[in-house]
């Protein structure tokens, strides 16, 4: 596959027809584009949306958030799921504003100094807030590159070269691979889907290996699945933070674990176990048989 005319064909299909999100303006700022990367982690764009609006609105700057208790942070998360990146998120601000002058760094290596920045989300944010060229990969773009590159119906397991097969893709320019980048995540994202791909409406179609070799059923084994979420200790712990964020003041710890097992539970020890690995986490403090938000 020759990659230049690849990659014109994503840029140009990502410059007519990528979405307005946010995040995306020329306007966003450095700090703007970071908190998305925190929140877009294992939750879809329509859910981040309004929270990621409310916290730049209350948080312009890193020094903002750090201004106040890290439970502010996490009453503000609501119901994104995951709240330690809440935690995450807090500290990291705290760091950029002490370290940095405020102002989130640039470099990979500083980014992934910062608490909660992994090696993704260092160059997403190298990338998207400050043009630098590295290869980004996401879900998504492993997909199209599984489809296209190498005419597997999915992607394997995330592996070391990846990033090797995302580079050989990039354009040359910083320019062209910052959005050769976003265009092959949202290819994936709204074209070229897990279940139910678009290819009539796909521009790198003529390209994709795997359409050429018709579609075979050939994906790698994956992952095991998730457990769900009905009845889990992720839903006990979530009942325990929804209580916590409505409440400004301390609660008694029994009226925590009565909110943990409101609606039912899997087995009587599921509350306490539920509490105890919010505390562990950072999540919740307890004093004097009360519980809040840190």
């Amino acid at each position: 596959m020759a990659h230049p005319e690849l990659a014109r064909a994503v840029n140009e299909w990502f410059a007519a027809h990528a979405r307005a999100l946010p995040w995306r303006d020329p306007e966003a700022t450095p700090w703007a584009i970071l908190v998305s990367e925190f929140m877009l982690q294992q939750t879809q764009v329509d859910r981040v949306l309004p929270r990621w609006a409310a916290w730049i609105e209350r948080w312009p700057a890193p020094s903002a958030l750090a201004a106040e208790e890290p439970g502010e942070a996490v009453r503000a998360w609501d119901r994104l799921g995951y709240p330690r990146r809440a935690l995450w998120l807090h500290r990291a601000a705290v760091e950029i504003a002490e370290r940095h002058d405020d102002a989130v760094p640039a470099d990979v290596e500083q980014l992934l100094a910062l608490t909660g920045i992994g090696p993704y989300t260092a160059r997403a944010v190298a990338v998207f807030a400050f043009g630098d060229r590295h290869p980004v990969v996401d879900t998504n773009t492993r997909r199209v590159i599984a489809r296209a590159v190498h005419g597997r119906a999915a992607a394997g397991m995330p592996a070391a070269g990846d990033l090797v097969e995302m580079e050989a893709l990039l354009p040359e320019d910083r320019g062209g691979a910052a959005v050769f980048n976003a265009g092959m995540m949202e290819l994936g994202a709204v074209v070229c889907t897990a279940r139910a791909p678009r290819c009539g409406d796909c521009p790198i179609a003529d390209w994709c290996e795997w359409r050429g070799a018709g579609y075979p059923d050939n994906a790698p084994a994956q992952r095991p699945k998730q457990a769900k979420f009905a009845g889990s200790d992720r839903q006990v712990r979530g009942r325990i933070m929804a209580l916590l964020r409505r409440s400004e003041a301390a609660v008694p710890v029994a009226d925590a674990l009565a909110a943990a097992a409101d609606g039912g539970v899997r087995d009587p020890r599921q509350p306490r176990r539920a509490y105890d690995s919010l505390v562990a986490d950072g999540l919740v403090v307890e004093l004097e048989g009360t519980a809040r938000l840190p």
